[in-house]
C-alpha cells in the first residue's frame, strides 16, 4: 500500500464534490485503525490482506488524502485519518443499530439486543441471567460488549447498559438495582499459611494483589485508608478479571465483589467490618427503546437478576 499522499481527487481551484464512499472501504479503514496492521485487519474482517490493502488505497484515492503512515508499531492514522475514523465509527454504530432494530418487530419477543457491562459483571454475573431469559424466549439474541468504559446509549452503541454511575442524560431510562459491594478476600489456603489479619496494617504484610496504574476505583479505595504503592503488590494487573482469577488461585489478598466471593467456599472475606466499598449500580436504556418488547424483556430480567445479586453480597 502506497503511503504517499495520493493525487487530489479534484481539480485545483474547483469546488470539491462529495461522493458516496463504499461501505466496504470504510470497514477496511476502521479495521486497520483498530488493529494497527493490514494483516490483523484482514483477520478481523475475514478477508485477504491484498483486498484490505486495495480498499484502503481506493479510499485514499477517492478522498485525495493519506489516511495512514508507517511506524515501528504498524500503521498509524494521520491526524485527518483519526478525524475521519470518528465519522466512520458513527456510521458503523448506526448500521449496527439499524440491523438490531430490523431483527424483529417491536412487539416480538425475539431479535437482537446489545448489552454493555464491565468485564467482571459481563463475564461472571450476566450469563446465568441471560441463559434463564433465553430459555423462556428462545428467539432472543444477545450481543455483549465487555468494557469498563461507558458505552454511549444516546448514539446507540448499545441498547442496554449496566453502569456503576447514575446517568444524567434526560433521554435515558435508568433503574437502580442496589449497591454491589466490594471487599478484601483471600483463599483459605493463603490465610492458613500467613495468618488472618486483625488490622489493615497486618493485612499489608500478606502477599497483595493490586494494580499497575491508578484508576478512579483505586483512588476511592485509597480514600478508605488502604493507601498502597504499586511496589507493595506481589501480583499486579489493571485487569479486573485477572485480579479475580489471582484471588481464586491463592496468589494473594485482593479486592473483589462480595457477591462473587460468596460463591466460592474456598474464599474468605478479610476484615469486613473495616473495609467495605459499595458500587451503586443501574440498568439503563434509551427512552425510545423502553417499549420495544425484546429490549424490555432483557431490561427487566437484568434488573431482577442484578438486584438479587447485589443483595447476595450485602448479607455477608
Amino acid at each position: 500500500m502506497s503511503l504517499d499522499p495520493p493525487s487530489p481527487a479534484v481539480t485545483p481551484g474547483a469546488t470539491p464534490v462529495a461522493t458516496p464512499v463504499d461501505w466496504e472501504r470504510q470497514r477496511a479503514f476502521l479495521a486497520v485503525v483498530d488493529t494497527g496492521s493490514l494483516s490483523a485487519a484482514a483477520r478481523q474482517l475475514g478477508a485477504a490482506q491484498p483486498t484490505v490493502r486495495r480498499r484502503i488505497e481506493d479510499l485514499e484515492t477517492q478522498l485525495g488524502v493519506a489516511l495512514f503512515t508507517r511506524s515501528p508499531s504498524g500503521l498509524t492514522p494521520t491526524p485527518l485519518g483519526r478525524e475521519l475514523a470518528q465519522h466512520a465509527r458513527a456510521m458503523a454504530m448506526a448500521a449496527a443499530s439499524l440491523a438490531r432494530a430490523a431483527s424483529a418487530e417491536a412487539h416480538a419477543a425475539s431479535g437482537a439486543v446489545r448489552i454493555t457491562a464491565s468485564e467482571v459483571v459481563g463475564m461472571e454475573v450476566l450469563p446465568p441471567i441471560l441463559a434463564a431469559l433465553r430459555e423462556a424466549h428462545p428467539g432472543l439474541v444477545f450481543e455483549l460488549a465487555l468494557t469498563n468504559r461507558s458505552e454511549d446509549l444516546l448514539r446507540r452503541e448499545a441498547d442496554i447498559a449496566v453502569r456503576m454511575v447514575r446517568p444524567i442524560q434526560e433521554a435515558l431510562v435508568a433503574k437502580r438495582v442496589g449497591n454491589i459491594r466490594l471487599g478484601m478476600h483471600a483463599h483459605k489456603r493463603l490465610l492458613d499459611a500467613w495468618g488472618r489479619p486483625a488490622t489493615l496494617e497486618e493485612a499489608r504484610r500478606l502477599p497483595l494483589i493490586g494494580y499497575e496504574s491508578e484508576t478512579i476505583g483505586v483512588r476511592a479505595v485509597k480514600a478508605m485508608g488502604l493507601d498502597l504503592r504499586v511496589e507493595e503488590f506481589a501480583f499486579r494487573t489493571d485487569n479486573d478479571l485477572a485480579q479475580l482469577a489471582a484471588i481464586r488461585a491463592g496468589l494473594g489478598l485482593g479486592i473483589c465483589q462480595v457477591g462473587l466471593a460468596v460463591r466460592d467456599p474456598m474464599l474468605e472475606r478479610v476484615l469486613p467490618e473495616v473495609f467495605s466499598f459499595d458500587l451503586e449500580t443501574f440498568v439503563v436504556t434509551h427512552e425510545d427503546l423502553k417499549d420495544v418488547r425484546r429490549v424490555r424483556l432483557v431490561f427487566d430480567a437484568l434488573v431482577a437478576g442484578l438486584t438479587a445479586y447485589a443483595r447476595s453480597g450485602n448479607t455477608v
